[in-house]
């Protein structure tokens, strides 16, 4: 018998609907980009490195304009002049420094410790202007770190560096002395701090990602990230292995250097050390930079914005090492054989590879965010605090 009274069977819940996919885009050419380059360089050395802000601004603003998500392009708002005041406060922090260390031991760490209180609140305000400044279909980013947190992510790093920067003024200018009379406390203190750097630095760089990719924003986007510790220290482990190379091409130099030495006169030989030497350094050199940092730089990427999603956002990065390593050689080669006029060509075409190796499934309509902005929920700018200051240190 029907009952009538009897509940309805529930609907079954709608599949997910399939992310759509926002492409990412680099349209730069290393022609255009060599003449911004070039203008910038020739004020930067007429104004004796004050241009340097303005340069900033009109190279971002070059790269953004020509990095498209999803087809559209990025903008970059911010004010040359309020870069310039950041400029002007960041290099009258180094000066007291540098000046500082010219007095005493003691001053220059003084002045460490004032530039270890203030320099992650000024990391922060970077990332809030950066940030702030950016847009993406009219619609501004932000970055909602906190000033704590900033802190919290700086404490690995700064204070095994106050400790050794501490050790180093107690040790004072006559190293040699100090040694002779035994390893004393602050000789300690200096290790100590050294050995904690090295050892919290794969650390230190989780944290920094974390707060970094805790706090993008577009919109009501609020981005997370899965970073593991333990992921990290792998990484760090793989590229001081491939930190081994250049050390055991250099090796091989020295060990093919002493077979062809046999049987040679003493000048010939020492002309033969010394072609070596010079060859092994240079080939070691241009390998470290060829593929440890690549190596370093394409996994770390990966690694961080795999784990990066926000509430309707999901990002994947493909970058390779094989390719990334390909570019910077060729990179490197070109800019030492053009003596650094092949550098614009160099940025650019970096930029255009790790850019495009990166994707982004969107689970809304972008559409939908620029209408509830249009009605009367616009993004914020960012904090006061990165707008006034105006700094940006390369975010």
């Amino acid at each position: 018998m029907l009952d009538i009274d009897a509940a309805p069977a529930a609907a079954p819940a709608p599949l997910p609907a399939e992310p759509r996919v926002l492409q990412i885009r680099f349209t730069g050419s290393g022609s255009e980009y060599f003449r911004i380059w070039a203008v910038n360089l020739l004020l930067i050395l007429v104004t004796v490195g004050l241009y340097l802000p303005f340069a900033k601004a009109r190279r971002i603003r070059y790269f953004y304009a020509n990095t498209f998500v999803d087809d559209q392009a990025l903008s970059f708002h911010g004010d040359p002049w309020k870069m310039f005041r950041g400029f002007l406060l960041l290099v009258l922090l180094m000066g007291v420094y540098s000046v500082a260390g010219h007095f005493s031991s003691t001053a220059a760490f003084v002045a460490f410790l004032i530039l270890c209180a203030v320099w992650p609140a000024l990391w922060r305000a970077s990332l809030q202007f950066r940030l702030g400044n950016t847009s993406w279909r009219g619609l501004r980013m932000r970055f909602d770190g906190s000033l704590k947190d900033a802190y919290l992510a700086s404490a690995p790093s700064y204070l095994p560096a106050i400790a050794l920067v501490g050790g180093a003024s107690l040790i004072g200018p006559d190293t040699n002395a100090a040694v002779a009379g035994g390893f004393t406390p602050a000789m300690a203190l200096y290790s100590v701090g050294a050995l904690c750097m090295t050892l919290f630095a794969p650390w230190s760089l989780t944290l920094f990602k974390r707060y970094q990719h805790n706090g993008y924003c577009i919109a009501g986007q609020h981005s997370r990230v899965k970073l593991s510790t333990a992921k990290v220290y792998l990484l760090s482990l793989k590229t001081m292995g491939m930190a081994l190379l250049p050390m055991i091409v250099a090796g091989l130099l020295v060990a093919l250097a002493f077979g062809l030495s046999r049987g040679l006169g003493g000048s010939q030989r020492a002309l033969l050390g010394t072609a070596v030497l010079g060859i092994g350094i240079g080939l070691g050199y241009l390998l470290m930079f060829a593929v440890v940092l690549p190596y370093g730089a394409a996994r770390m990427q990966n690694l961080a914005w795999n784990g990066t999603r926000s509430q309707a956002l999901g990002f994947k990065s493909a970058l390779k090492f094989r390719s990334l390593f390909g570019l910077t050689l060729k990179n490197w080669l070109l800019t030492a054989l053009t003596l650094s006029l092949y550098r614009p060509f160099a940025a650019v075409a970096t930029a255009r590879l790790r850019l495009e190796a990166v994707t982004i499934d969107c689970h809304e309509d972008p559409a939908d965010w620029v209408a509830a902005a249009h009605a009367g929920h616009a993004d914020a700018t960012g904090d006061i605090a990165g707008d006034f200051f105006g700094l940006d240190m390369g975010l």
